[in-house]
């Protein structure tokens, strides 16, 4: 069934991400394994608390620093986290496509993808 398998590095996030890429003669087949690879990252990455605490953030106030979405956390949600756990958690968010980080001037700022949700339930929903 599988004709090639190979890995390549997405250089676009800040830490080294690979994702399997799974040919086959059958186009349809490649394209339900990248769909359920996509799926369960969303989900995975929905799967945590602190997380969703951050994708409610982003959606009340875009385009946050990580120091901004950090104080914020505390500050509002009272919990006791360093700046090195959300980084880690936002590396989950930007797999699944869920958070875009962009520079602007000298900070880098954090924006919410809704967009993998939306393709996500489109299919539960028709």
């Amino acid at each position: 069934m599988y004709q090639n398998a190979f890995c390549c590095k997405e250089p676009h996030f800040q830490h080294a991400t690979f994702q399997m890429l799974i040919l086959t003669s059958n186009s349809r087949v490649a394209y339900n394994q990248t769909m359920k690879a996509d799926r369960d990252t969303i989900f995975k990455a929905l799967g945590d608390p602190t997380r969703r605490l951050m994708l409610d953030e982003l959606s009340e106030r875009n385009e946050q620093t990580l120091y901004e979405l950090t104080a914020r956390l505390i500050m509002k949600h009272g919990l006791s986290i360093s700046r090195q756990a959300i980084a880690k958690h936002l590396a989950v968010l930007e797999d699944a496509g869920l958070v875009q980080s962009r520079k602007k001037g000298k900070f880098r700022v954090l924006i919410f993808n809704n967009e993998p949700l939306k393709h996500l339930l489109k299919k539960w929903i028709e």
